[in-house]
């Protein structure tokens, strides 16, 4: 482990999160660390957002249970949490209800879908124990029914049909590998693999026709990303599905290295949320730092590039 590596651990380990502490010894160290495990709970943060509001629609941004719920499961909350479990119960509730599937649309035999929703909380549901919920099989299934030729997913009424959404398309590849691993699913692995050749065939950022990048945003590294795409996302859920090494996905890692500070941390490139108390939409009810260091960012980019055998 490079000096600079050391210190960007040894700072995560003095995290005032159990969960940053743990996470950060099990995929970094590749230590039991069961003493701050016992402690997650406990966390500043786990605690604000196991206690968030329920008078809320679950998509509400972002203080519904559907985002804190990818927050929680981010930090490592133990399955069958209860409070977790019921949050998840209202999510499914809304995904799978008659009056929210009415609402999917298919234009030229391509169904167009903010699959993100579903993929998130697929991801989420299996993370805590309910990958044996039927209403969480319907969610695989769906995606699965949905994604496009491509291997993504769209939910723009006017796209062709030639390229998926990134946005979209990232939740669900998480989601589908999470399914698969937890029940052996090959249909969902299978998936799962399409989706992360879509993102591989345009190197995460790219266009495959001109090799312009698609979107600058895309080369920011914010957390929570929420829906939205960036390419440290993209690089950890194609480290969990396996695929990290790809060839393909150099270029990409090369742009999480060139963001490492000095100091061997890595900071956020703007945010998608509002602190805590502020006015107007997109507020958080947690605040994940700003102006400094994002544990987050730099626990993920170190997970990526140990994965990708860089670190």
């Amino acid at each position: 482990m490079s000096v600079a590596e050391r210190t960007a651990v040894d700072w995560l380990l003095e995290s005032r999160e159990p969960a940053i502490r743990y996470l950060a010894r099990r995929d970094l160290l590749d230590e039991v660390a069961e003493d701050d495990a016992a402690r997650i709970l406990d966390g500043r943060i786990v605690q604000t957002l196991l206690n968030g509001p329920d008078d809320v629609h679950p998509y509400k941004k972002w203080t519904g249970a559907h985002w804190r719920l990818v927050s929680l499961v981010e930090l490592a909350v133990p399955a069958g949490e209860p409070r977790a479990v019921q949050a998840a119960g209202t999510v499914l509730d809304w995904l799978c209800s008659d009056s929210h599937r009415r609402t999917v649309q298919v234009i030229d035999g391509l169904a167009r879908r903010c699959a993100s929703q579903e993929g998130n909380a697929l991801g989420v549901c299996v993370r805590i124990g309910l990958a044996g919920d039927a209403r969480v099989e319907l969610l695989a299934r769906s995606l699965v029914e949905w994604q496009w030729p491509d291997g993504g997913w769209n939910c723009d009424k006017r796209a062709s049909g030639r390229s998926s959404s990134f946005h979209e398309s990232c939740a669900p590849m998480w989601g589908l590998h999470e399914y698969a691993a937890a029940t052996g699913a090959t249909w969902a692995r299978d998936a799962a693999f399409r989706a992360a050749e879509m993102f591989l065939a345009k190197r995460l950022f790219r266009s495959p026709r001109t090799g312009e990048v698609l979107r600058r945003a895309y080369l920011d590294l914010r957390y929570p990303p929420f829906w939205h795409y960036d390419v440290l996302q993209g690089l950890l859920v194609l480290s969990r599905v396996g695929v990290v090494r790809d060839p393909r996905a150099a270029e990409a890692l090369d742009v999480v290295e060139t963001r490492r500070g000095a100091d061997g941390r890595w900071r956020a490139n703007g945010n998608w949320w509002k602190t805590p108390g502020s006015d107007g939409s997109n507020v958080e009810i947690v605040d994940w730092g700003r102006g400094g260091p994002s544990e987050m960012v730099t626990l993920n980019a170190l997970r990526v590039l140990r994965a990708a055998g860089r670190a």
